[in-house]
């Protein structure tokens, strides 16, 4: 499914004049003239980026971003603004806002931003898959293979992991290829990427 680009501006003007910008270069656009069109619209699930005015009646863009940030995930946002609001930008900025563009938009400025937030969201979105997937490893592991589990990724040999935790060194190795299994993974090295996508500190062990 190709990623989509949102524009939210309650400018009539500027929402389409951005957006046969955008579809000039072969994206896909879809337009919002209030924050409440774009909710009623916006699906988290499709890739893409979401170009967003900065004032607009009611609720702002500010306000917006913190919505979408209070729900999780929120999307890869880039603001506009007719006015150089640099306080404004900079809490926009700070909340996680990829790039500020000021009114009237440059188009090569502005492609370069949209096309920067949809490679970031796919990056964002692979990096969550992974999490998922490794914590749903972590899951399946038993508890003592939780308990096993950060000594491996701390470096600690079979025998240390042994002694710290009281068990026979065949049992060790038994629980150590057992959680290999199940993270799908032959080298320490995996293991390691593996846990930490699923936020395993190697301190905890």
């Amino acid at each position: 499914m190709t990623a989509v680009v949102h524009i939210v501006d309650d400018d009539p003007g500027v929402l389409v004049a951005l957006g046969r910008t955008l579809k000039a270069d072969g994206l896909e656009v879809a337009l919002s003239a209030s924050p409440e069109d774009f909710l009623a619209r916006y699906d988290p699930t499709r890739a893409g980026c979401v170009v967003l005015d900065l004032n607009m009646p009611g609720m702002d863009g500010l306000a917006l971003q913190r919505l979408l940030g209070d729900r999780g995930q929120p999307p890869v946002l880039i603001f506009v603004s007719g006015e150089a609001d640099v306080a404004s930008c900079a809490c926009a900025m700070r909340a996680g806002a990829l790039d500020f563009l000021t009114k009237p938009v440059d188009a090569g400025l502005l492609l370069d931003a949209v096309l920067r937030g949809i490679d970031a969201d796919a990056s964002a979105r692979t990096r969550r898959s992974g999490e998922q997937g490794a914590e749903q490893c972590y899951l399946a592991l038993t508890p003592r293979e939780r308990q096993v589990l950060p000594h491996i990724i701390a470096g600690r040999l079979n025998k240390q992991i042994a002694g710290d935790l009281g068990i026979s060194l065949k049992t060790t190795k038994v629980h150590r290829s057992r959680i290999m299994v199940k993270f799908g993974v032959r080298s320490v090295a995996a293991l390691v990427r593996a846990a930490e996508l699923a936020h395993v500190d190697p301190r905890s062990g």
